[in-house]
């Protein structure tokens, strides 16, 4: 059973990551610098927080079955899942406070260049919650 919520815990960590990158950043992308920064702002916040809590639910659970179900497999998903903290904390973080710093009096063309960059980043999150998720699958079939 502990697989199988990996794998849904995983498969929302994915489906949230790939709205982000596929749905909501574009559109936010065509808003002026001043508006463009004042959305990304409470939903990086919000983002973070369910985000991050399924990634660790995820890859608590993938550990979980990787012990009772003896199979190295649930631990490379979770493994995968996990990634994304470190990942977030050193490759996306560093430029997540430079935004917020950003007072909205000053959002022009660094700051829209810095989200774009942003954007780019994340996709790296989408891509390691597709992993996991697929990875999961994979074992639990």
């Amino acid at each position: 059973m502990f697989g199988v919520l990996a794998l849904v815990a995983a498969s929302l960590f994915t489906g949230a990551a790939f709205y982000i990158n596929f749905a909501e950043q574009p559109a936010r992308l065509g808003l002026d610098d001043r508006a463009l920064l004042a959305e990304w702002k409470p939903a990086y916040k919000r983002g973070f927080m369910m985000q991050a809590s399924l990634a660790v639910i995820s890859g608590c659970l993938g550990i979980l079955e990787g012990l009772f179900a003896g199979s190295a497999i649930w631990f490379v998903g979770a493994l995968l899942i996990l990634a994304n903290w470190p990942y977030t904390l050193l490759g996306i973080m560093p430029l997540n406070q430079q935004l917020e710093e950003t007072p909205l009096e000053r959002a022009g063309p660094e700051s829209r260049a810095m989200i774009e960059d942003w954007g780019r980043r994340h996709a790296v999150r989408t891509a390691l919650g597709a992993a996991s998720m697929l990875t999961f699958l994979w074992a639990a079939l």
